[in-house]
This record gives structure tokens, C-alpha cells and sequence, in this order.
């Protein structure tokens, strides 16, 4: 659908944070809201630069009209002047009748062109028309079209390089770029990885039907703080999303950073197995550590104890060499996926505080 609903609440419900940079972003959309002139929205991918293009709309005066929105990398270059400007009828094979485009289902509303450098210079060039005058002509006509519209347009692109390159055209960047914001990505806002993994975590539940709060054992959470997140805020909620349906209970113990960790056999050749360095690395810290202690434990500690403080010590080690991938660590340790395990749940209050 080219229009959205027009509840706020669905619209932004997501864009969640209490970090200094996360709460900067938002003072700046709110800002650039009430004033009507385009905005260039930049970020990473997965960091929300949709819900901040949703806000901005919902918080300017056009916000009775729905937000028109375009992924512009998902099209064709071909299609995209006519799916922003419309068509006659005829004007190419299969075009048997006028047809309206973006630019006109946004009047008097605000046009969201997501990924805005994967557009062509030919459409650029009309795109810069409509900025600065208002005006336009549909594929194959002639009679101008008038529009008021609002152009909100966000890129994870170095816009001013293709500029540079002669792959984007410099005025048009000029007309866009009247305010930039660029949106935080994850690794920048701290402890949200935690607000919004709880965020997540609790959407997941109810879809589950578990009929307790989830939460994240310790382990789980330095795993989650640890985590460079490429993908941003898309990511963080795929992976607590899986890590909850993997629990199969409201204590999510471990993060299940990819979704191919238990596919080490299908994935066999295809670069999922660590190079041969990091293998002789990894085995040897094990190797070291299984060595045999030139001390004997103390007098007050039974052979049992130290035994399970040995086989303890074995499993965090192995699991922070796999970097908590337990398929990898029980490689590691010479054990099938089963043994590590029940190796596992035998230590399970340990690795949950």
C-alpha cells in the first residue's frame, strides 16, 4: 500500500531509547517537524530511519493526510519515474490507462522516499522540479500536474560522494539536505540494547502465549551488550525474538546471535567454520587450561567439588572461545552437540545469574 494508517500510535510505538544520542535524534525530529521544507534522514540500516520519517509526518500540520512512503532500491530504474509521477494511458506497453503516481497520492501530505540515492538522474532531475516549483508532467503527457507535497527522504548512501561522482545530482542534494539527522546506530546508545530487548522480548511473549514476563539471564545480557550490531534495532529484534522461542520459556539464558548456529553441517564449506588460526587459538586456551594444576585443592574442597568446578571452568571457556555458540563449543571440548548439553543444564543456576 502507497498510503499508511493514519494512527500515530502504530506508527511509532517502536522508536524506543533513553540514551543522550537517541533523545538528541528525537528533539531534532520533533524540531524539523514544524517546518515545511524537505529533510534528509541518514543512518545504517535496520536503525529506524522509517519511524523517524513516520514521527517527523505525524508531528507536522499534514499529519490528517496518511504518509505516502517508496523504497526506492526496491524498483527498478525503469519504473520508478512512473511510479512517482504517474502515466498515461499509452504511454508505454501495458499502460491502458492514466494512472496517478506517488507524488499525487501525497498532496498535500508528506512523500517518504526510502533509500533516495538508488533513483536515476533522469528522475532526479523531475524530482528537483517538483521540489522547486511544484510541478510536474506524467510519463507520456503533457499537462502539468500541480502538487504540494512534503519530501521526506532518508539513505544509508554517502549522498554528498555520489554528488561527487556525477551519480546524483548536486542541486537536488542542495534542496533536499535543508536539515540532515542522522539516526544513532545501536552500538552508540548503551544500555537501549537492554530497554529494547525487553521491548521485544515482551511483544514475543504474548505471541507465544507464555503468560510470564520474559526475562534475560546475565549471560544473555552482556552477550546483548557486547554485540556490534550491523543490523541495528532490525536485528536486535530478530535475535531476542528467536532467543525466546529457542528458551521455550520466559528465561531467555542464551542469545541466539545468528539463526544458522545449530546448521553447522549444512553450513560446512560454505566460510561458517573459523579459519585455521582461530581454531589452533581456541584450542589451544582449552589445551592450556586442561592441564592438570601443580596445586592440589584445598583441604576443606571434596574430589567431587573440584571435579565440577573443573568441568565448569571447561564450559565457560569453551563457550566464551565460541563466543557462546554451543554447537561450536562443544567442538571445542571433542563432545557431540547432545553431551555439551546436558554439560550445560548440569551448570544451568551458574550461567544464569
Amino acid at each position: 500500500m502507497a498510503r499508511d494508517s493514519n494512527s500515530y500510535a502504530p506508527a511509532y510505538q517502536e522508536a524506543l531509547g533513553s540514551s543522550e544520542a537517541f533523545l538528541r535524534c528525537q528533539e531534532r525530529l520533533s524540531l524539523a517537524a514544524k517546518v515545511n521544507r524537505p529533510l534528509l534522514i541518514i543512518g545504517e540500516r535496520g536503525t529506524g530511519k522509517e519511524l523517524a520519517a513516520r514521527k517527523v509526518h505525524y508531528l507536522s500540520p499534514r499529519w490528517r493526510q496518511p504518509l505516502v512512503t517508496l523504497n526506492c532500491a526496491a524498483l527498478a530504474p525503469t519504473l520508478i519515474e512512473s511510479e512517482l509521477f504517474g502515466h498515461e494511458a499509452g504511454a508505454f506497453t501495458g499502460a491502458q490507462g492514466r494512472r496517478a503516481g506517488r507524488f499525487e497520492e501525497a498532496h498535500d501530505s508528506t512523500l517518504f522516499l526510502d533509500e533516495i540515492g538508488a533513483i536515476p538522474l533522469e528522475a532526479q532531475e523531475k524530482i528537483l522540479r517538483v521540489v522547486e516549483y511544484g510541478t510536474f508532467e506524467r510519463v507520456g503527457g503533457s499537462r502539468t500536474v500541480e502538487v504540494d507535497v512534503r519530501i521526506v527522504a532518508a539513505t544509508n548512501a554517502d549522498l554528498p560522494a555520489l554528488a561527487e561522482a556525477g551519480r546524483f545530482k548536486r542541486d537536488l542534494l542542495d534542496r533536499l539536505a535543508f536539515e540532515v539527522i542522522h539516526i544513532p546506530p545501536l552500538r552508540e546508545r548503551g544500555e537501549d540494547v537492554l530497554l529494547l530487548a525487553r521491548h521485544f522480548a515482551g511483544r514475543m511473549a504474548a505471541e507465544l502465549s507464555l503468560g510470564q514476563s520474559p526475562r534475560f539471564s546475565r549471560q544473555a545480557e552482556r552477550a546483548l551488550l557486547a554485540h556490534g550490531w550491523p543490523g541495528n534495532v532490525r536485528e536486535l529484534k530478530n535475535v531476542v525474538e528467536r532467543s525466546l522461542f529457542r528458551a521455550g520459556g520466559p528465561l531467555i539464558r542464551d542469545v541466539a546471535l545468528s539463526p544458522f548456529e545449530d546448521c553447522g553441517i549444512f553450513m560446512m564449506g560454505r566460510g561458517s567454520q573459523p579459519d585455521a588460526s582461530a581454531r589452533e587459538s581456541s584450542t589451544q586456551s582449552l589445551h592450556d587450561l586442561s592441564q592438570p594444576s601443580s596445586a592440589l585443592p584445598d583441604s576443606g574442597v571434596s574430589f567431587q567439588q573440584a571435579v565440577r568446578e573443573f568441568e565448569l571452568s571447561l564450559v565457560r571457556s569453551a563457550l566464551a572461545a565460541a563466543r557462546h555458540n554451543q554447537r561450536k563449543a562443544a567442538g571445542l571440548l571433542g563432545l557431540s552437540y547432545d553431551q555439551f548439553r546436558g554439560l550445560y543444564r548440569k551448570f544451568i543456576k551458574e550461567f544464569a545469574e
